[in-house]
């Protein structure tokens, strides 16, 4: 009767990201009641393995005591603190200071933001700033990368290069621009290394040479693409990116709102790519999503041009809850986890995930598998040679998710027939195991679709 009740509830009120109303009115919401670990229970009382980690966010599992302890200590004794006026907290002073010797290279400064969203937009109003310091306003081009994702706030959902993020909502802007990505399964180039990286090379001069390489302020790229498909590009494919930005004079932002914080393995993905950015956005792992947090780390260059620039003035941006106490002592605690074995947890488990999801490239669905860490994507066929991809009529994002969550897994489904899996860290070897035996059961029940067989008869 509670579950019922909740359902309605929802239904006539709560709004969720992402969805479609009416399609979420006719299904009703999937109510969750706990979790633990590795593992989430939902109102019914039914155990699902989260191969997902919420929304690549609970890097550190659910349930970590100590994570709760320091929230409730955190209450008790300093609610809230605003970082106006100059003022500020311990957790959040020592956090910033924790970051920046973590972070790479000469990134010693933090702006805490709410979320990841927020990040990116802080970081084009940062941008935007440093140029008119420089006396060079005119450098207000953005360029990203197609498939690429950057938040959905009103600027960030522009450099966003998904089109559902863009219809109906008058994005991107005239001054946001994009090149092919790298998403080596499907790139007309083919699928060499070198030829991709070359190609990317070739496609951001060109737009910089379109542009005036004097316009062009930021490029902003993810280690590894997220919600575009978890596409992983070449080793080397940031480096050489990051040079060309480099001898234009053009900031580099990495975008690590989901690979940061050993989601690939490190604490930071660019690290193993060794490039340093002019910015770096980071959240999710950075509280696990047990509070909202997110961060920009801004380099020493940065940051003084902005300070000389802005001299005696205020540098006009902030957020109320910027620098939460709360948050900041949730994320200390996180990175203490992460450095006291989550990490080399994260390591063992992301091995033994890509290994297994290997082993699956025997099935009649499977076209391509792809990841880092505890970072993947199956990418589902009906034709392997020709790479097609699972027919609209099969609905297969609705439908795949569907079949994994009756079998006891939660993982990102995407339309186009990809499936993403980012665990938590703390995963253990039998929860991976879950993970990939429950994989293989939704393929087969995918395989055994009526609108999927009759694309693989054609």
């Amino acid at each position: 009767m509670l579950a019922n009740s909740l359902i309605e509830l929802d239904r006539a009120h709560l709004v969720h990201p992402f969805s479609c109303y009416r399609s979420h009115e006719e299904a009703g919401v999937r109510v969750l009641k706990s979790a633990k670990g590795a593992r989430v229970t939902d109102a019914s009382g039914k155990t699902l393995l989260d191969g997902f980690a919420g929304l690549w966010c609970v890097n550190i599992g659910y349930g970590q005591e100590s994570v709760v302890e320091a929230a409730a200590k955190q209450l008790r004794e300093l609610p809230y603190a605003t970082g106006y006026f100059g003022l500020g907290s311990e957790p959040a002073i020592r956090l910033a200071a924790r970051l920046a010797e973590l972070a790479p290279g000469d990134l010693n400064h933090v702006y805490f933001t709410l979320g990841g969203s927020d990040a990116v937009d802080s970081t084009i109003r940062f941008i935007r700033y440093y140029y008119h310091a420089k006396g060079t306003p005119q450098k207000d081009q953005f360029i990203s990368v197609e498939y690429g994702y950057h938040g959905s706030s009103t600027a960030g959902s522009g450099l966003t290069a998904i089109p559902a993020f863009h219809a109906g909502f008058g994005v991107p802007y005239d001054w946001q621009h994009k090149i092919p990505s790298h998403y080596a399964y499907r790139n007309p180039v083919g699928s060499d290394p070198q030829t991709i990286i070359d190609a990317s090379v070739a496609a951001l001069r060109a737009k910089i040479a379109e542009l005036g390489a004097d316009r062009v302020a930021a490029f902003y790229a993810e280690p590894i693409q997220g919600s575009g498909g978890v596409l992983v590009p070449p080793t080397g494919w940031l480096k050489a990116l990051h040079a060309v930005c480099k001898e234009h004079d053009i900031l580099f932002v990495a975008d690590e709102v989901i690979t940061a914080f050993g989601r690939t393995g490190p604490l930071f993905a660019c690290e193993e790519d060794d490039v340093v950015p002019d910015f770096i956005t980071t959240a999710k792992g950075l509280t696990s999503g047990y509070v909202p947090m997110g961060a920009v780390f801004m380099s020493d260059h940065v940051y003084n041009t902005i300070a000389d620039g802005a001299g005696k003035a205020p540098v006009g941006h902030g957020y109320t809850y910027s620098a939460h106490p709360v948050s900041a002592a949730v994320g200390l605690e996180c990175l203490r986890l992460y450095e006291e074995g989550l990490l080399e947890n994260g390591r063992k488990a992301g091995k033994r995930l890509m290994e297994g999801l290997r082993s699956l490239a025997d099935h009649p669905l499977v076209g391509d598998i792809r990841g880092r860490g505890m970072l993947a994507a199956v990418e589902l066929v009906t034709d392997k040679e020709r790479k097609t991809p699972l027919p609209a009529a099969a609905d297969p994002g609705r439908r795949i998710f569907d079949r994994a969550w009756a079998n006891g897994l939660i993982i990102r489904a995407f339309n186009s027939g990809i499936l993403g899996y980012a665990p938590p860290l703390c995963c253990t070897k039998d929860d991976i195991d879950g993970i990939l035996e429950r994989t293989r059961m939704t393929l087969d029940q995918t395989l055994e679709d009526k609108d999927v067989r009759a694309a693989m008869k054609r």
